[in-house]
This record gives C-alpha cells, sequence and structure tokens, in this order.
C-alpha cells in the first residue's frame, strides 16, 4: 500500500496529474476544494472513492483511494476537531483506521497542537486500534515546544508512543523529533525557511511492514505548493 499525503495549497483538481504519478492507494490532501468543485481536467485519473470536510468549499481536507480501498468516517467522528477525521478505510483483505490531519490554529493561542492534543484525547479508544495510521498536516514541531505547556508536540509523540504508534518518516531516516533533514513545508515557499510539519504516524501493526518513506524534494513540488509530499509504501 502507498499512502500519500500532501497539502496541495489549494486548486488541487489543477494540480492532481503530477501527484497521481506517485501511483497512491491512499491520498490524503489538506487544502483541498470540495467534491463539487473537483473536477479533474481530462486524462487526469479520477479517485475510486473519496471523502471531504470543510467549511470552506475551496479549502477543506480530502481523502482519496485510487485502488479498492473504500473510504467511510466513522461513527466516532466529533465535528469539534473540525479538520480531524476518523475514517475506516478497507478492502477484502483488510481493514484499518484512517485519521486525517490538516491541523488549524486556534481562535485563542497561537498553539496548534492543542487541536492535535485534545483531539488524541477525545479519540483514546481508536488509538488502541491494532491497525491504525494518523497522517497529514499537523502544523507542529518539537522546536516549538514551550514548558509548562502539556499540549506540544514532544507530549504528542510522546502520547502516540505510549499507544505504540510511532512517526515513520523518524523510524525510516532514523532521526529525532525536531532535528528532521528533510522538511514537509518552505514557508513562503522560500529555501531558507524550512520546516518538517507534515506526518505519517502508525501502530506497531504497519511499523512492522515498512517499506520506504520519502519527502518530494523542494525543486520538484514548490512551483505547485509550499508543502512536500509525504510517501509511504507498507507492505500488505
Amino acid at each position: 500500500m502507498k499512502l500519500i499525503t500532501w497539502n496541495c495549497n489549494m486548486a488541487f483538481r489543477k494540480k492532481a496529474e503530477k501527484i497521481l504519478l506517485e501511483n497512491p492507494d491512499i491520498l490524503i490532501v489538506p487544502e483541498c476544494e470540495n467534491l463539487d468543485k473537483l473536477i479533474f481536467p481530462e486524462g487526469t485519473s479520477k479517485p475510486n472513492h473519496s471523502y471531504w470536510h470543510g467549511l470552506n468549499p475551496h479549502k477543506g481536507i480530502g481523502v482519496f483511494s485510487y485502488s479498492d480501498y473504500t473510504i467511510t468516517l466513522c461513527n466516532e467522528f466529533n465535528p469539534d476537531f473540525k479538520f480531524i477525521i476518523p475514517l475506516i478505510i478497507q478492502n477484502e483483505q483488510e481493514s484499518f483506521i484512517l485519521m486525517a490531519f490538516w491541523c488549524q490554529k486556534p481562535e485563542k493561542t497561537d498553539n496548534y497542537g492543542i487541536q492535535t492534543w485534545e483531539a488524541l484525547k477525545y479519540y483514546s479508544k481508536l488509538l488502541k486500534s491494532e491497525k491504525i495510521i494518523l497522517a497529514g498536516d499537523f502544523n507542529s514541531n518539537t522546536i516549538w515546544d514551550k514548558p509548562n505547556r502539556e499540549a506540544n508536540h514532544s507530549n504528542i509523540v510522546k502520547k502516540l508512543r505510549g499507544n505504540n504508534i510511532e512517526s515513520l518518516y523518524h523510524l525510516w531516516k532514523k532521526e529525532e523529533q525536531g532535528k528532521e533533514s528533510s522538511p514537509t513545508l518552505f514557508l513562503h515557499r522560500k529555501p531558507d525557511r524550512p520546516y518538517h510539519l507534515d506526518y505519517c504516524f502508525a501502530s506497531e501493526y504497519f511499523v512492522k511492514r515498512l517499506k520506504k518513506v520519502e519527502i518530494g524534494e523542494f525543486e520538484d513540488w514548490i512551483e505547485l505548493s509550499d508543502h512536500m509530499p509525504v510517501i509511504v509504501e507498507i507492505n500488505t
């Protein structure tokens, strides 16, 4: 299974062709227009199954299957966490939970991590699932941890690790949180403003089957988005 998360920086319909060259089975797309507006140019492959959630028709989060997987919203979904979406991904061979992320800045604080922190507490039962993946734009990194702040990135990672859920990039690259060599965002599309904000966390079931993790290169993607795709391959 190849799973890709890519914040497309809006207008996914105009940009899909390039990411589809990576042949994803499951594609998570923050900042994607809604399904009514998602009219692809002739010749661009259309997904076999889709799910979208958002408040702005031009800018929500889309999850797409380009294989035989279907996508169903979990009964546990809490709309208070607007862009953290628990989904059931399944085909005839397997079924797993996917939590798709596009974390937003809260109204009363600058801490993007608080939404993730509260969502992880609310979805604590889902985190105990044998087969679960959390992927998308988390908008957080250990470099922004603040003393005495509970909802910081390091505590998010620790909470996930307590459920045997690990960052696949960090396992693959053997790097520490906050010391990533491959950025996933170039702020204002400037090469000298690199950050690592997009992640794919997964339970032990997927960790044991991890085949490869790649991050898109600046030169290949910056014309389309300030974010680079995170490409994960898992043996299933």
